[in-house]
């Protein structure tokens, strides 16, 4: 195999509704879309999901555009390989920008499965026909508004509830959702927005029996969770923090968590998330499949994930009609009474319309094996 062009597209997406965070408001999202031809003709396609500020992690669009335009991209034009791990081996030396490389190598991946003929799944092993979806929803100022759209998600079927949270906007807004739904699947995340001085507050999260609270402290930190861990019967639940199966062994070594959050951007790629899981499913560590409100691209890639055996919990694998008007899919990626089924095409199983990508796409590049 040898790829002979790499299409770069950075498509820009309006959200159906602002979405807010601990750091961060987004009423749109612009991702790149990877788009890879092989030799004979093959095509695959991946989705760099980066966000466009560095709040989540040091990575934005624009340094996976440089990354991929100057480095990725030209250290694997028109070289052999025959496996995935083969493909990655080229950039081996380019250290971190692991959204960047998620982007190229889930569009090899894609190749690699539809030249065998076999479902992105399949080719990663999956073993569910469906997964269970759950919701992620941002911070709301209104509490009752807040509680309409739970129920809204709810009586669409979908499995549990993710709340963001942050200072101001915790323990009292989980008591609330609590009183109001005793018995849901319920879960929170930081995004890094406490330290060790708040355990006690983290504490107190204690009594709303939480399925786990994600990345409550610093991105970059394993030692301090493990304190904090320590402290609490919920189940802490690392994300950002966990970059590749070394960081999520010795997050476990260190009983810094209970749960992992398996993003295919944060860690580079299928491959890598594929370890990551086979890692926790042999410790008998319960993982499931976070979103960065990918396109219909990624979210295909995420739900293909997903299907393998130790992602237990239901992930933020939602329909992209929650996130945005038009997917840039056929069919769209969409759950139905809060199950998300697995394709059972070649590839991803959901093919890109490329008019529509077209039509959203504010800046792209070509490169081309033997073109500088």
């Amino acid at each position: 195999m040898r790829l002979r062009r790499i299409d770069l597209k950075l498509v820009r997406l309006p959200l159906v509704r602002p979405f807010r965070t601990s750091s961060s408001v987004k009423d749109h999202l612009a991702h790149i879309v990877v788009r890879v031809e092989s030799d004979d003709g093959l095509v695959g396609w991946g989705e760099c999901a980066s966000p466009s500020d560095p709040y989540y992690c040091p990575e934005t669009t624009e340094t996976c555009w440089h990354l991929l335009r100057d480095f990725l991209g030209p250290l694997v034009l028109g070289r052999e390989w025959e496996a995935i791990d083969d493909l990655t081996a080229f950039y081996r030396l380019v250290k971190g920008n692991n959204f960047a490389k998620a982007g190229l190598e889930m569009a090899c991946c894609d190749l690699l499965a539809r030249a065998e003929g076999v479902p992105l799944a399949a080719f990663l092993g999956g073993v569910r026909p469906r997964i269970a979806s759950g919701v992620s929803l941002g911070i709301e100022d209104d509490t009752a508004a807040l509680l309409d759209t739970i129920e809204r998600h709810l009586s669409s079927g979908y499995k549990r509830i993710k709340l963001k949270i942050g200072p101001g906007r915790d323990v009292e807004v989980v008591r609330e959702v609590r009183r109001a739904y005793p018995d849901i699947l319920l879960q929170v995340d930081a995004n890094s927005a406490y330290t060790l001085n708040d355990i006690d507050l983290l504490r107190a999260l204690d009594e709303f029996d939480l399925l786990l609270i994600e990345q409550p402290l610093a991105h970059d930190d394993i030692i301090d969770h493990a304190r904090l861990q320590a402290a609490l019967r919920t189940p802490v639940c690392l994300d950002e923090s966990i970059h590749s199966e070394a960081d999520a062994r010795k997050a476990l070594e260190l009983d810094a968590c209970r749960v992992i959050n398996i993003k295919v951007s944060r860690v580079g790629g299928l491959m890598e998330a594929r370890r990551i899981h086979d890692l926790c499913f042999t410790r008998g560590v319960p993982v499931w499949c976070g979103g960065m409100h990918e396109f219909g691209i990624g979210r295909a890639a995420n739900v293909a994930v997903c299907s393998l055996p130790g992602f237990v919990f239901p992930g933020d694998v939602s329909g992209s009609d929650k996130y945005y008007l038009q997917d840039l899919v056929d069919p769209p990626v969409l759950a139905h009474d809060g199950y998300v089924t697995v394709p059972t095409g070649p590839g991803l199983g959901h093919e890109p319309i490329e008019d529509r990508i077209v039509s959203n796409t504010r800046r792209e590049v070509t490169l081309e094996a033997g073109v500088a």
